[in-house]
């Protein structure tokens, strides 16, 4: 077979990442030693924005509604900016989405932990490409008030033109709305800019944080929230998904630059694609056909024997309607390889991420092929019914345990799901000579 690496020996690869998310973490490091320890980093809700709380907790006395739990995966630091350090005003900055403001503290990160010096790269053709979704930030802007002039470009969807206003960035420069598949659509397209040549290098990414409790209000509305606080990924007993927030971001480039430049190689993006699940259902319910026909078109273009992925990074929010649609077409795929892949949720450490979740998806991933160990997701032994787990070899990851490589390289996948009905998967292969380099 001809296959993708033997037409583009120059991979695409991952050669920097930041990342934020719930219970303080700020780093790569600080990421792993959660995961690793198998840490449920989900907290009460925000008592410092405002928020109506006594309505929210009491939903459930609403008939046809459920009950709001006091809990969610929320980032420590969410208020916390400093603009004179990125020259913006203080107005301004009050005025911002603080969406914005967390996507350029993840984005110098993650140039810092490439090797790149953030404030040397004005006028370099460097694209940015950053996953993100509105979020109900500040006052309105159809109405005279101290911040007016200021939240045009305040809103989050202008955090990729904010990153790269800030850096001096003048390559292809857009926020990618796909919902809940934001994610891996800004990484599917920064990798296609950097493959066509639309840009020397970019940055990846993706940022979630709550300006207002309105996703609450909407799943309450549907029944879909978790009852108990937890996100109970693909088990048994799972109610329902638990709202979270998180950034993350890589630096994407030719392998042959990392390598010239002495940048690390975290891993190749061996295949990426996206789709949509099309009319004839509601939009919210997901679609085991349009997954399907997804992750093979992923595999297609990776060029990679699909039995080589053994670790899987899944969407997994927790829904009795999500997550038997997602096992089915994994199973239909990956699992009928007889390979046993072993597929997992960080969601059931942080909550659902919403338009970040796939990027703090993605980077467990390669911490995972770094480290050589895939992390237990949480609240799993018992696994969902509503799928026969007999009938394939996938099975969900229950303990931190090895991952051994296939010929010097640990092969894995990441998957992401959107409200609007998008769908995202990239395969990802992460070299053994890369794994425990200090970060």
């Amino acid at each position: 077979m001809t296959t993708a690496i033997a037409r583009d020996t120059d991979h695409i690869v991952i050669a920097g990442m930041a990342v934020e998310a719930p219970g303080g973490v700020d780093s790569p490091t600080s990421y792993w030693s959660a995961l690793a320890a198998s840490e449920e980093l989900i907290g009460p809700l925000p008592r410092d924005r405002g928020w109506p709380l006594e309505e929210l907790l009491s939903t459930y006395q609403i008939e046809g509604w459920s009950e709001v739990r006091d809990a969610g995966g929320f980032l420590d630091a969410a208020a916390q900016f400093d603009p004179a350090f990125f020259g913006i005003g203080q107005r301004e900055a009050l005025a911002t989405d603080p969406q914005q403001r967390v996507a350029l503290r993840v984005a110098w990160r993650a140039l810092e932990n490439a090797g790149i010096n953030p404030g040397a790269l004005e006028g370099e053709d460097v694209g940015c490409f950053i996953g993100c979704s509105p979020m109900e930030y500040g006052p309105r802007c159809a109405e005279v008030n101290e911040y007016s002039g200021n939240r045009v470009i305040g809103f989050g969807l202008s955090a990729a033109g904010r990153v790269s206003h800030s850096l001096g960035l003048i390559g292809p420069t857009m926020c990618v709305d796909s919902a809940c598949a934001s994610s891996l659509t800004a990484l599917h397209l920064a990798a296609a800019a950097v493959r066509e040549g639309d840009c020397e290098w970019a940055l990846a990414g993706a940022v979630s944080v709550m300006g207002s409790p309105a996703a609450f209000f909407e799943f309450s509305k549907h029944n879909a929230l978790s009852t108990d606080g937890h996100c109970r990924a693909y088990a048994d007993n799972a109610t329902g998904t638990l709202w979270g927030e998180g950034a993350g971001m890589v630096v994407v480039e030719h392998e042959s630059r990392a390598r010239r430049l002495g940048h690390r190689v975290y891993g190749r993006i061996l295949g990426s694609h996206t789709n949509h699940n099309g009319k004839g259902r509601p939009i919210l319910v997901p679609r085991t056909e349009a997954q399907e026909r997804m992750i093979r078109k992923t595999i297609d273009k990776s060029g990679i024997d699909p039995a080589d992925v053994k670790m899987i990074e899944g969407h997994g929010t927790a829904t009795r309607a999500g997550d038997p649609i997602e096992l089915t077409a994994l199973q239909n795929t990956y699992g009928a390889t007889g390979s046993r892949p072993l597929l997992g949720s960080v969601k059931s450490n942080v909550g659902h991420a919403q338009a970040a979740a796939g990027m703090l998806g993605l980077i467990k991933l390669l911490l995972a092929g770094r480290h050589g160990r895939i992390p237990a997701t949480l609240h799993s032994e018992n696994p969902t019914t509503r799928v026969d787990w007999d009938r394939s070899s996938l099975r969900l990851a229950t303990e931190l345990q090895p991952w051994e490589p296939t010929n010097d390289v640990r092969y894995g996948a990441v998957s992401s799901f959107g409200a609007s009905g998008s769908n995202a998967h990239a395969i990802i292969a992460m070299p053994v000579t890369e794994e425990n380099a200090d970060f």
